[in-house]
């Protein structure tokens, strides 16, 4: 009987462990009350899980991209910024999404390949996914509300919507498609954010994607 009552207590234990490791995390990638985009998980490339929790420390950029837009040019001007800024701290993040006319109808590997052919992408990409609309993924769910994101919430308006987060894992900035990633304002929104140092106790985390 005691080892009956020994077993049915560690698997209650195991039980409990996993159900809390889950709670931690849910099921649609982001904590139960995110409080920064960098709270949610998301997929690369290949599929793996990918926690944003890995920029933490770094003035991060947040960018709906897509292959056959008119505003697609701005990849070039991306690669220039995160050439210029990435050993500051910079990181850009790219979302492909086909949310506006069908203009980004490719695969993630054939993004992949058209990115690093076309523009010499270095920097990180993601799975594809959708950023507005009923399937609309949990990170822009929360980008885009009023409610989380305040006054940098709202509907992306189309292809290349940039989110500048700082080194405390704050949206900071938000800028119209065709704003391009080299604007005056958008320089001096990245340098004053890199200038700034994580609070104490905020440990920046390298890239490695």
């Amino acid at each position: 009987m005691n080892t009956l009552y020994l077993m049915f207590v560690i698997g209650l234990a195991v039980a409990l462990a996993v159900g809390n490791a889950l709670a931690d995390e849910g099921s649609d990638g982001k904590k139960p009350n995110p409080q920064s985009p960098l709270d949610f998980t998301v997929k690369d490339m290949g599929g793996k899980d990918v926690p944003l929790s890995r920029y933490q420390g770094k003035v991060v950029m947040i960018v709906n991209v897509a292959s056959k837009c008119g505003l697609t040019p701005q990849y070039a001007q991306l690669v220039a910024l995160d050439k210029k800024y990435r050993e500051q701290g910079l990181a850009i993040l790219g979302f492909p999404a086909n949310n506006f006319k069908g203009q980004e109808p490719g695969t993630n590997e054939e993004i992949k390949s058209f990115c690093r052919v076309n523009y010499g992408v270095e920097f990180d990409l993601f799975a594809k996914i959708s950023v507005a609309g009923k399937d609309q993924a949990p990170l822009y769910q929360w980008l885009t509300s009023r409610k989380s994101n305040g006054k940098f919430g709202g509907d992306i308006e189309w292809n290349f919507a940039k989110f500048l987060v700082n080194r405390e894992g704050k949206v900071i900035a938000r800028f119209h498609p065709k704003v391009k990633p080299d604007a005056p304002e958008v320089l001096e929104a990245i340098e004053k954010a890199l200038a700034e140092r994580p609070v104490e106790g905020t440990k920046e985390k390298t890239q490695s994607q």
